[in-house]
Formats: structure tokens, C-alpha cells, sequence
């Protein structure tokens, strides 16, 4: 019973989509184990693109069941635009499972995101605004609305009138704004429930049943290591764990049924919203980094920062989540670049750390200690063999796994299905 977790090492948007659907091939089940539409997975299928927010990167597989499990926070409009935008693709959407114990975003979430967001000025997080964050927050304060709580009209609708209570309360004393309309949201979201019920199951139950019947499953996470609200740039990070140990909590699956850890590595460095990132290129190596590799947010279009990769930060997902394989993705952006550089160490008062700062005060003050390599200068979309690389890229991803660590699994030289080098079997 093969279960493999994919994990962003670096600030998310490492590609982890097309990992997904790349191996979703040979999975009976994809499972999304945190985090909420605050994410997007871009997947292309023979040139034509799929973004993703909730639902899982199989879903582009017919037969491959798709579960929704318990740890994610699941904004009902969102989930419903998807699966309108698949069905009017000719994607099937019958397999796709929601988990009852999943908690359900609310209007109060994303009006509370976005003034939270204000009042911070210039110390903001720098959120996408969709009500994640104060979701878990309510999730944590035990005043959450789950999706079995949803498809209950009578509970619903006794759980969101105390809870709209609280909330247009702090909305009119502390943010002096005008309150919410409680029949507007019991209505709206009670046809939701009605669309949503199909889909909705106990996912522990079902997924600890494809276990026990020899299933291959496979675990996507969104976001990445170092926007884990634990081991991230905190407080610049996320509200949920997006590390391979997030899966215990987040699908009710054991943690030693995990066979294997992927671990999501875009051959340079991207981020969105605040917070250090001490290899980034405020000059013309980001600009063309960020042109080369459109580096603009899936969900809320925003730039995206950019600079040359970490090591140091890869490493250390590496550690969190036992990552047994990298899969590298986007290396062919680096095929126009004379020269390419790689942080290996961190620098601060002339000693190099062997640690990732937990201080953002340290981490925004140590100085990336670089490797310089020579570009390959040359096209590499349609390589399929690692031999066939040429050698500067070699050697720039052998370095990669030594300093790291961790054993070379993927090579991605391009977003199609087919733009893709296998070095170990990983189902």
C-alpha cells in the first residue's frame, strides 16, 4: 500500500502541481491535507492550462478518486467554481470527497481577513485576503462551522446565528462597520450545502480503507516548509502546517503508513507577500528570473520575489519532512543565464550558521554565502534523459543534492506532462 507526500521545500509555488499530476497517474487517490484557496496549482495537459485552488492536481485523471480531508478550510464558492470550471472542460468530477470534519470559510473570514490586513499598515502580512487565516483561528477558538455542521440545515442554522452574533458585534465596536445580513448568508450557503452533500464523506474512514485495500495513495500539500506557521518565516507564514508531518493531523492517516517524501524544488527561489527571503534579487537578475519564469501568483496575480536558490532552506525542509526525493522543477527558466548561483551557507558576524535563524531579525541580516556556476546556455524543454542534460546542469543539480542532502527523484524541464525526467521510481 504505496502512500507518497509531496512537500514544497522553499516559499510555495515550486510547481508542486504538475508533480502531482505527473505521478497522479499511477495513484488510485489524491489527497489535499491543509491549507485553503489561498493556494493555486497550475497544471498543463498538452498545452492548455488548469489552475487549481482546492481541488486536488488528479482530478485531471479520470477514475482517480480526489479527496478534500479535514485539516483543509474549504471557501464553498470556490470549491463550486471549480468544479463548474471542470465540468464545462469535460473533466469528471464524480470522485471527488469532502471531508465532514473539513471547516468551512465564511463572509466574517474574508471581511476580517482583509481589515485585519489594513490595520497592520505597513506591517502586513501580506495575505491573499480569503479568509484562511482567521478560518483556523476560529477552527483553534472552537467556534468553527464544519462541513457536517453545513449540510445540517437545522444545525447550520443555529451555529451561524450565535456565531454572526460574535462576529458583527467586534465588526460594529471595534471596526466600525456595518454588520452582516444573517438571511443573506443562511440562504446563500444552504444552497451550497445542497450542491457541496454529494461530494461530502468521512474521509478517515475512506481513506484508512484504501490503505487497507493496497491503494496508492497520493498526499499534496499547498504552500510550503517555510511558510509552515511553525517552521516558516513566521509570523510571515500561513495558518496551517504544509510539512509532510501535517498529514497525521490533517487526513487521520498514521504517520508510519507514509512510504515515501518528495520534496518540491524550484531551481531558484520564489515568494509572495512579507517576510525575509535572504537570497532575493532586487535588480535586473529578479526582473529577468521573474519575466523568464512568469512568476506571478496563480491565485491573486501579484509579482512574485525572486532570486537565485537556497540551499540552506531546502536542507532544511529536508530535515522537517524526511524528504527522501527532490524533484526539481523549472530548470529550463535557467537556460538563458551566463552564470547561476546557489546559497550554500548563511554568514553573519564573519561565522556561518549552521542553522536556519528562528529570529526574522537574524534571518534578514545574515549574508547568503554562493556558489557561482556556469550556464549551460542552451534549450532544454526537450531533454527526457538525464544523460542527455548538458553538463553545467549536472552539475548544478549534483551540487543541489550534495549540499542538500537529499537524493535526485525528478528533473522538470518544462510545465507539460511529457517535460519530465524520471531518476527513481517513486510509486
Amino acid at each position: 500500500m504505496p502512500a507518497v507526500v509531496i512537500s514544497g521545500t522553499q516559499w510555495g509555488d515550486e510547481g508542486k502541481g504538475k508533480i502531482v499530476d505527473y505521478l497522479a497517474e499511477k495513484a488510485d487517490t489524491v489527497v489535499r491535507f491543509q491549507g485553503g484557496s489561498n493556494a493555486g496549482h497550475t497544471v498543463t495537459v498538452n498545452g492548455e492550462e488548469y489552475k487549481l485552488r482546492l481541488l486536488p492536481s488528479g482530478i485531471l485523471y479520470k477514475g482517480t478518486t480526489c479527496v478534500i480531508a479535514n485539516g483543509v478550510v474549504v471557501d464553498p464558492e470556490c470549491m463550486l467554481e471549480e468544479i463548474d470550471a471542470m465540468k464545462n472542460r469535460g473533466v469528471d468530477v464524480s470522485n471527488i470527497r469532502l471531508s465532514k470534519r473539513a471547516h468551512v470559510v465564511m463572509p466574517y473570514h474574508k471581511l476580517f481577513d482583509e481589515l485585519n490586513e489594513q490595520n497592520r499598515g505597513d506591517k502586513k502580512i501580506g495575505t491573499t485576503k480569503r479568509g484562511i487565516g482567521p478560518c483556523y483561528i476560529d477552527k483553534a477558538d472552537r467556534i468553527g462551522i464544519r462541513v457536517c455542521d453545513l449540510i445540517d440545515d437545522e444545525e447550520f442554522a443555529a451555529r451561524l446565528k450565535d456565531i454572526l452574533a460574535q462576529k458583527n458585534f467586534i465588526l460594529e465596536r471595534v471596526y466600525n462597520h456595518a454588520p452582516l445580513d444573517y438571511e443573506e448568508i443562511l440562504s446563500v450557503y444552504k444552497n451550497y450545502a445542497e450542491r457541496l452533500r454529494p461530494y461530502v464523506c468521512d474521509t478517515i474512514s475512506f481513506l484508512n480503507k484504501q490503505f487497507d485495500a493496497g491503494k496508492k495513495i497520493l498526499f499534496e500539500g499547498a504552500q510550503a516548509t517555510m511558510l509552515d506557521i511553525d517552521y516558516g518565516t513566521y509570523p510571515y507564514v500561513t495558518a496551517s502546517h504544509p510539512v509532510s508531518g501535517g498529514i497525521g493531523v490533517g487526513t487521520g492517516i498514521a504517520p508510519k503508513k507514509i512510504d515515501k517524501v518528495v520534496g518540491v524544488v524550484k531551481a531558484y527561489c520564489t515568494r509572495v507577500g512579507e517576510g525575509p527571503f535572504p537570497t532575493e534579487q532586487l535588480n535586473s537578475i529578479g526582473e529577468k528570473l521573474r519575466e523568464a519564469g512568469h512568476e506571478y501568483g496563480t491565485v491573486t496575480g501579484r509579482p512574485r520575489r525572486t532570486g537565485w536558490l537556497d540551499a540552506c532552506v531546502v536542507k532544511y525542509a529536508g530535515q522537517i519532512s524526511g524528504i527522501d526525493y527532490m524533484a526539481v522543477t523549472r530548470l529550463d527558466i535557467l537556460d538563458d543565464f551566463d552564470e547561476i548561483k546557489m546559497c550554500v551557507g548563511y554568514k553573519i558576524d564573519g561565522k556561518i550558521l549552521d542553522e536556519i535563524p528562528a529570529s526574522l531579525k537574524v534571518l534578514a541580516q545574515v549574508e547568503p554565502v554562493y556558489e557561482t556556476f556556469a550556464g549551460w546556455k542552451s534549450d532544454i524543454t526537450k531533454v527526457r534523459k538525464y544523460d542527455d542534460l548538458p553538463e553545467n546542469a549536472k552539475k548544478y543539480l549534483e551540487r543541489m543534492a550534495e549540499i542538500t542532502n537529499i537524493k535526485l527523484g525528478i528533473i522538470s524541464v518544462g510545465p507539460n506532462r511529457d517535460q519530465t525526467i524520471i531518476l527513481e521510481k517513486i510509486f
